[in-house]
């Protein structure tokens, strides 16, 4: 149990109407009849030592990682760093070596077709790699993380352009984090981390930027079975690209960067002959520029849609995009893709709890209302915001907020039981004004508390048996399935379907999950 736990635990088992002398006699029993014995003293001090030593790991890989992805493009080559590394130790281990690729491959069957390696992927190589040699693996370890330090030079000026542009993109995670389920902000950190780097870093040259996303062509099937969607832009080509939609049969090489899964660069597109321009009123004589289309990719390295980029605006004749700043775009879509992701990630849970509450209004007539909230980091990362999404009244009528209010800590004493529960991971109970509620958390893969349900009882104490019973199995499919959807986020896991609903709405259903885990326990007990 972790401090805030324990303390949960004893609060929940004294009650609120207890004495204070009870509470000492309860501390006093605990401290005389707690026994641990030498060996599980020292297990605890080496589990404590090898959570404390994996973090700082972490740490110096991370910090590895940055520094040789010193352009901020969020993935580094692994034909790259396979190289540098076979000269470790003299080339001496390049049979490890080579067994470590094998085995990165196997877990990350992707590596074999992108051929990059993300910061979770570079980790594992480097640990795999440590596995393979005779000797303390922590001593191999800090042998390579010093060997490739050396391997790579940075510049005072490459190493302040660097800094600057790792601020912008955690900006755009930020804006994702911050924004409940709403992606406008998430758009509008991208566009303005592609301006604040031409502004700093690309001479200053006018650009127009967007995003397109793609979708199930419904209207025109016989254009293609998908389509791109224009979601977002720079606000003076808003006019003219905003929610445009581009279609296969269309001129254009947005297609071919998501077919081929790589950048396409066009440095002069009056000479290409297959853009697509959507501003039909700009004359032919001005139809000059540079454009970039990049494809972006999910933790699978799926194509999901693209981000491009022109100057056609600028009127200086030698706009193009150089070779730093494209590698920084590719940055820009690795941060959109993780704040994406996010962001229905958020979507899917929100969606799990409205099916659960759907689920369990009819079964528990003693629930007066239910509100349900969003974890998310505060403005100084050390405390969190709470993001009410969901308020349920007593009938089971839903109000889903687009706009959440946003509960804080330090503002809100009267919530203060949330944030406990938020901060154990625990069930709380409280009495609030007379009113009862239990406070139930939602966690994620590592027991962090992602989505809080504030269930209000009102002057009963606690539910009846049978209500209590459908309340237990309704927040134990919740779990299941708000598991299997961070499940499938990781890039290591492969998406596995069991109902054909699920294939058919590719996620954008997660309610569905829930009914699945209703359906399986079911079976099971058949």
């Amino acid at each position: 149990l972790t401090l805030p736990q324990f303390v949960q635990l004893m609060d929940n088992f004294v009650g609120e109407d207890v004495s204070l002398l009870t509470v000492k006699r309860l501390t006093a029993f605990i401290k005389g009849e707690y026994e641990q014995t030498e060996e599980e003293k020292m297990k605890q001090l080496e589990k404590v030592h090898h959570m404390s030593h994996m973090a700082q790991r972490e740490q110096l890989l991370e910090a590895l990682f940055e520094k040789w992805d010193s352009s901020a493009c969020g993935s580094l080559e692994l034909e790259e760093v396979f190289a540098v590394l076979s000269t470790f130790e003299g080339g001496m281990g390049k049979e490890a070596l080579m067994k470590a690729k094998e085995q990165l491959c196997s877990r990350y069957p992707q590596l074999s077709r992108v051929g990059k390696l993300s910061p979770k992927a570079f980790q594992t190589f480097l640990e795999l790699i440590a596995s393979k040699f005779t000797g303390n693996e922590d001593e191999t370890i800090d042998n390579l993380v010093r060997f490739l330090t050396t391997s790579v030079e940075q510049s005072h000026p490459e190493s302040l352009q660097s800094s600057a542009r790792r601020k912008w993109l955690q900006d755009i995670q930020q804006a994702a984090e911050s924004s409940g389920t709403s992606m406008e902000p998430v758009y509008q950190a991208v566009i303005r981390a592609l301006s604040q780097d031409m502004e700093a870093h690309g001479d200053n040259k006018r650009i127009s930027a967007y995003i397109a996303l793609l979708e199930e062509n419904q209207l025109s099937p016989e254009q293609g079975q998908v389509c791109l969607h224009y979601v977002a832009c720079t606000a003076d080509d808003a006019p003219h690209v905003l929610n445009q939609v581009l279609h296969r049969d269309m001129k254009g090489v947005s297609f071919a960067a998501i077919d081929q899964g790589k950048p396409i660069y066009v440095p002069k597109v009056q000479l290409h002959g297959n853009i697509h321009f959507w501003n039909s009123d700009r004359p032919v004589e001005e139809r000059k520029g540079s454009l970039l289309v990049l494809p972006l990719y999910d933790a699978h390295w799926r194509v999901f849609g693209i981000l491009g980029l022109d100057t056609l605006r600028d009127q200086c004749q030698k706009s193009i995009f150089l070779t730093h700043e494209i590698t920084f775009y590719e940055g820009v879509c690795h941060a959109f893709s993780k704040a994406y992701h996010h962001i229905c990630m958020q979507e899917n849970i929100l969606q799990v709890a409205v099916t659960a509450l759907d689920w369990l209004y009819p079964r528990t007539p003693s629930i007066h209302a239910v509100t349900a909230y969003l974890v998310a980091p505060g403005k100084d990362k050390q405390n969190c915001a709470l993001y009410k999404v969901i308020t349920t009244d007593n009938t089971g009528q839903k109000e889903i907020h687009s706009s959440p209010v946003v509960l804080l800590r330090e503002e809100d004493l009267l919530r203060d039981y949330l944030f406990k529960c938020k901060d154990s991971s625990e069930v709380t109970l409280i009495s609030v004004y007379g009113e009862h509620h239990i406070a139930v958390p939602l966690h994620d893969l590592s027991r962090q508390t992602l989505c809080i349900f504030d269930i209000s009882i009102g002057q009963h104490k606690k539910l009846p048996p049978q209500e209590q019973k459908d309340l237990q199995k309704m927040l134990k499919m919740a779990q299941a399935a708000c598991s299997e959807i961070l499940q499938r986020s990781l890039e290591e896991t492969q998406p596995t379907q069991v109902l054909e609903a699920e294939r058919v709405a590719n996620m954008r259903h997660a309610g569905i999950l829930f009914h699945r885990f209703m359906l399986q326990e079911l079976r099971e007990c058949v």
